[in-house]
C-alpha cells in the first residue's frame, strides 16, 4: 500500500475513533468543559463517568499514532511544492498536528486526574477541573495552526478544492477565538464556547477531505517539465518544445 493511501486511511480511522470516544464520554455523563458545574457536582458526574473515561483514554495512543501517520502522508504529499515555492505553510501544518497531539495527552492526563481526585479526595477536583479546561481551551490553538498551515499549502499545490480550503480557513478563526477567550472559561462559561464546537467539527470534515484526496492518490502540481518535451541541439542550441507542463490537474 502507497503511504499516500495509508495515510488517507489513517485521518478517517482518526475522525472515527474522536466521534466515538466523545459520544461515550457525552453518553455517560462527562461534564461539559465550557459549562459552569459547581466542584461537588463535577465530582460527582467525573465518578460516575469514570468507567468510560478509562475506555476511552485507552484509544488515545491509536488516535495519536494515526493522527501523526496522516499529518506525515499530507506534509510528503505538499513537500516538494514547498521545497520549489519556498513555502513553509505545509511545516506550520505538520507542527499543529503534533504539537495538538502533545496537547492533548495533557488533557487525557488532567481527565484521569480529575477522576482519581473525585474518588479519593474530592476537594482537589475544582483545582484539577480549572486545569483540564485551560488545557482544552488553549489546545485548540494547535488544530488552528494545522488547519491554517495545511489549507494553505494545499491550495497553493494544487491539492486541495477551494471549498476545502475555506473549510480549513472558517474552523481555524472559529478554533482561534475560542482559544483565544478560553481563559474566560477555566471556571465559568465561555461566550465564545459554541465556536470552538462548530470549527472542531469543520477540523474533522477538513480531515476526512484531505484523507480522500490522499487515498484517491492524486499527486499535487510540481511545476516540472513535461518529461516528453525533446530538447534539440542543432548549432549547439538547446531548445524545448512547446508542450503543456508535466502537471497533475489541482482539485476542482
Amino acid at each position: 500500500m502507497r503511504f499516500a493511501r495509508l495515510a488517507g486511511l489513517s485521518g478517517i480511522g482518526f475522525v472515527l475513533l474522536l466521534l466515538g470516544g466523545n459520544l461515550l464520554l457525552v453518553s455517560a455523563g462527562f461534564p461539559d468543559p465550557s459549562a459552569a458545574t459547581a466542584p461537588d457536582e463535577i465530582a460527582s458526574a467525573v465518578a460516575d463517568a469514570s468507567a468510560a473515561l478509562r475506555r476511552t483514554s485507552t484509544l488515545l495512543p491509536a488516535a495519536w499514532l494515526l493522527a501523526t501517520i496522516f499529518a506525515a502522508g499530507v506534509f510528503t504529499a505538499l513537500r516538494r511544492h514547498d521545497r520549489t515555492t519556498g513555502d513553509g505553510w505545509a511545516v506550520v501544518g505538520l507542527a499543529g498536528i503534533l504539537m495538538q497531539c502533545v496537547a492533548f495527552a495533557a488533557v487525557g492526563a488532567s481527565r484521569l486526574a480529575v477522576a482519581a481526585a473525585a474518588t479519593h479526595d474530592p476537594g482537589a477536583v475544582a483545582g484539577l477541573w480549572a486545569l483540564h479546561n485551560a488545557l482544552f481551551g488553549f489546545n485548540q490553538v494547535f488544530l488552528a495552526t494545522a488547519l491554517l498551515g495545511l489549507s494553505v499549502s494545499g491550495r497553493r499545490a494544487g491539492l486541495v478544492a477551494r471549498w476545502h480550503a475555506a473549510v480549513g480557513a472558517a474552523g481555524a478563526a472559529l478554533l482561534f477565538l475560542s482559544a483565544t477567550t478560553s481563559p474566560y472559561g477555566v471556571d465559568g462559561d465561555n461566550p465564545f464556547a459554541l465556536a470552538g464546537l462548530i470549527g472542531w467539527l469543520l477540523w474533522l470534515v477538513w480531515i476526512v477531505a484531505y484523507s480522500l484526496r490522499l487515498i484517491r492518490d492524486v499527486d499535487p502540481p510540481t511545476g516540472d517539465t513535461d518529461p516528453s518535451a525533446t530538447p534539440a541541439t542543432a548549432s549547439g542550441t538547446t531548445t524545448t518544445t512547446s508542450g503543456a507542463p508535466a502537471t497533475t490537474p489541482g482539485a476542482p
